[in-house]
């Protein structure tokens, strides 16, 4: 009697446990996220939704995926951890979403993390870079994009390979703005090129013109931009009010579209890591389908990069549902992925295993031209 009690309470914890699975429906598929939809970093995140939603989109009209239709719902924590936390509580339990897709922001991530394990739900391709969530194998996460650690190393391989000597550190202080700075620190011991000066501003009450006084004094010939949104560019303008004139590097959640819409022409030489392939490498079939699509629902729109690496996290997110099978479920999708090798999209490799869900590690670094476009 004991051990049938005992076994009907292991049955039903592990109905509560999986959650998410709720969410998968005869007809629908409910992910969702929180997100940082207003403030600094609103613009560019809604550029991903945007290129998400276009994918989707085009699934949902040829009859979804195994006759189940995406539903896709967004919730706005405005960077605000605390809200992240509350609003992914509110997706899960009463939204019964299946996993939550493309969450925003490292603290962010880390605070939905007890969440997700305690009701085993899938978080799949978060904003974020950070290497304590790939350091650390969690069954229910899997990334995308490659890690701050990848794009890191590449920049400042690059700057001393091209003899740079005098390199500066610019953040944002808090952890999103930690967590990149963390990784130059580490990638410039690493290459034994040390940091001449860091400048921080608070992102809730920013002062680009001490930041920039501060990074003066130190001369430097390039600025590591380790933030986002809309701090980029206002410390960009900010320096260029000094008497030095460095170049500058950032990471790829910098949003082009956002440089070019701040400082213009200004932007050219510029130079982001970019973690997907070039907009303009038509020849890589991901790429001419999304220009395809945009071109059909919005004709005259100008291509985003923001835009487009929606579009190939949510072109991966439909991979895993189809690999799943017509029982999607998480166990299913877990596995469907687990098993899928590699899934290239040009020079871009994501690879799932049982030990490792860390996607992507492609990263190359790209300077804005003339025109405001990224050149590789």
């Amino acid at each position: 009697m004991h051990k049938l009690l005992f076994a009907s309470m292991l049955v039903g914890c592990a109905l509560v446990a999986r959650a998410g699975d709720a969410g998968v429906t005869p007809k629908e598929i409910r992910i969702g996220a929180s997100q940082v939809l207003s403030g600094p970093l609103g613009p560019q995140t809604r550029e991903y939704g945007a290129g998400s939603r276009l994918y989707f989109d085009s699934v949902n009209a040829k009859g979804g995926i195994f006759g189940r239709k995406i539903v896709y719902t967004t919730l706005d924590d405005g960077f605000d951890v605390a809200k992240a936390a509350a609003n992914t509580r509110q997706l899960v339990n009463e939204d019964k979403v299946f996993l939550i897709y493309n969450n925003t922001g490292t603290g962010h991530t880390a605070a939905i993390l007890p969440l997700v394990e305690e009701t085993q739900t899938i978080v799949f391709g978060p904003v974020t870079g950070a290497s304590p969530f790939r350091d650390k194998f969690n069954r229910y996460l899997f990334h995308v994009r490659a890690s701050y650690a990848n794009e890191a190393r590449r920049i400042v391989s690059q700057l001393k390979q091209t003899g740079v000597t005098r390199v500066a550190a610019f953040y944002q202080d808090d952890i999103f703005g930690k967590t990149l700075l963390d990784e130059v620190r580490k990638a410039a011991a690493q290459e034994t090129l040390p940091l001449a000066v860091e400048v921080k501003v608070d992102p809730k009450q920013p002062d680009f013109a001490a930041a920039a006084a501060g990074a003066e004094k130190a001369a430097p010939q390039v600025i590591i931009m380790c933030t986002g949104g809309s701090t980029f560019p206002n410390f960009v303008k900010a320096m260029r009010q000094t008497s030095v004139k460095p170049n500058f590097y950032g990471f790829s959640v910098a949003s082009l579209d956002v440089i070019n819409k701040e400082i213009g022409a200004g932007a050219q030489g510029i130079v982001l890591a970019q973690i997907m392939p070039s907009l303009k490498n038509t020849s890589i079939p991901v790429v001419l389908e999304y220009q395809k699509l945009l071109a059909e629902k919005s004709p005259g729109a100008k291509p985003s990069a923001s835009q487009f690496e929606g579009f190939v996290h949510a072109k991966l997110l439909v991979e895993g549902f189809r690999r799943a099978g017509k029982n999607l479920n998480t166990e299913s999708f877990i596995k469907g992925l687990e098993s899928a090798g590699d899934i290239r999209y040009g020079r871009f490799t994501a690879s799932y295993t049982p030990e490792s869900h860390n996607g992507s590690s492609y990263v190359e670094l790209a300077i804005i031209d003339g025109s405001g476009q990224l050149r590789y």
